[in-house]
């Protein structure tokens, strides 16, 4: 017997050729997916910062304010999207993530500059993420800088810029990753561990074990999801307190509300894994489509780049992902120590996503196992 014969390795491939043609599946995915990732990652992966939302709170209202303001309007940086009649309104907005900035432009800013004065701006940014932070610090200090000299070019009056950085003072990186981390570990541990149990116990036909016996569908899925739900609590609750403590990220709003949320969330991510698994026949195909959920979800949900930089087509996929809404109430509450009143947006969303998700994967699963 020769050591290679030319019609054996010959029928080796064809062998494998075929079962990839009747994997359907994967063979679709093997085609669609880098597609679709390049559209997806080509538009989301950006680094720069533009149209970032600013809060304004014009306290003179005179031709020179609004020429102020119309100037940061022209720059790519800033989008003037809310005008405050008081601080109070002005504050909210910027605890609730509606803007990421404010200018504050106290009332005698023209008369100052008519009467060769040094004219005063109050410009605040939130430092939750000090990437954008960073941007907007430099490109605002820049826009207002150049707007008073352009007034008077021959005194080059420079304005009098005063700053404030909200929530992380200090810009650094890790207060604003660890939240995110603990977001996107819990919802890739928590997927792959229920779309990989559930397709395996398919593949030793235990599964259809369990259906010939009298135990209900309903039951049974809700006996598969109760284990990895406290699973998922619990790895939550690592991730919290060793991100928290070895990282010294404090925690400034309510645990009780940081715990439910987390619940909640642990919900959503266990009915990915259940869709996925329903769908899957096999585990490469549960890895694969795995795969092609988590990638995308950790570059359109926030967690690495700005949404505020996104395309808006590709901003609207990522309202579709329930770390999207995580990584808002993880910082919101972290960070800023902000309650309901400020997030109920991002909960009710949560809320709504994981309901629809857990309904269409308890009905796709029934019918598998029907």
């Amino acid at each position: 017997m020769s050591l290679f014969s030319f019609n054996r390795f010959k029928a080796i491939v064809k062998k494998e050729f075929i079962q990839i043609k009747r994997d359907k599946a994967s063979f679709g995915l093997a085609f669609v997916a880098p597609i679709l990732m390049l559209l997806l990652f080509g538009y989301a992966v950006k680094t720069e910062v533009d149209n970032v939302k600013i809060g304004i709170l014009d306290l003179d209202k005179t031709i020179e304010s609004r020429e102020l303001i119309k100037k940061l309007e022209n720059t790519k940086y800033f989008y003037p999207s809310k005008y405050a009649q008081n601080f109070k309104e002005l504050d909210n907005w910027i605890d609730k993530g509606d803007i990421k900035a404010q200018l504050i432009i106290p009332s005698g800013f023209s008369k100052k500059i008519k009467s060769n004065k040094k004219p005063q701006i109050f410009f605040v940014v939130d430092g939750t993420d000090p990437t954008v932070a960073r941007t907007m610090f430099s490109g605002g200090i820049l826009t207002l800088q150049s707007y008073t000299q352009k007034l008077s070019p021959e005194k080059m009056l420079p304005v009098d810029v005063r700053t404030k950085v909200m929530y992380n003072p200090s810009m650094k990186s890790e207060l604003f990753t660890i939240p995110g981390l603990i977001g996107l570990i819990m919802q890739n541990i928590t997927i792959i561990l229920t779309a990989f149990a559930i397709v395996r116990e398919r593949e030793k036909g235990t599964i259809e074990q369990l259906v010939v016996t009298p135990i209900t569908s309903v039951e049974l899925i809700l006996g598969k999801l109760v284990p990895y739900t406290i699973l998922g609590i619990g790895d939550f609750l690592i991730a919290l307190i060793f991100g928290t403590m070895w990282f010294n990220v404090k925690i400034k709003g309510s645990l009780v509300l940081l715990l439910l949320m987390g619940i909640g969330f642990v919900i959503c991510a266990l009915s990915i894994g259940i869709l996925i698994s329903s769908i899957s026949k096999n585990q490469l195909q549960a890895m694969q489509l795995s795969l092609l959920f988590i990638l995308p979800s950790v570059l359109l949900s926030g967690f690495m780049f700005p949404r505020e930089a996104m395309p808006f087509i590709i901003q609207f996929i990522g309202n579709f992902i329930p770390l999207t809404y995580l990584l808002v109430i993880l910082r919101g509450i972290i960070l800023k120590g902000v309650g309901i009143y400020f997030l109920w947006d991002e909960m009710l969303a949560l809320f709504i996503l994981g309901a629809i998700l857990l309904i269409a994967s308890m009905k796709r699963f029934n019918k598998k196992l029907d």
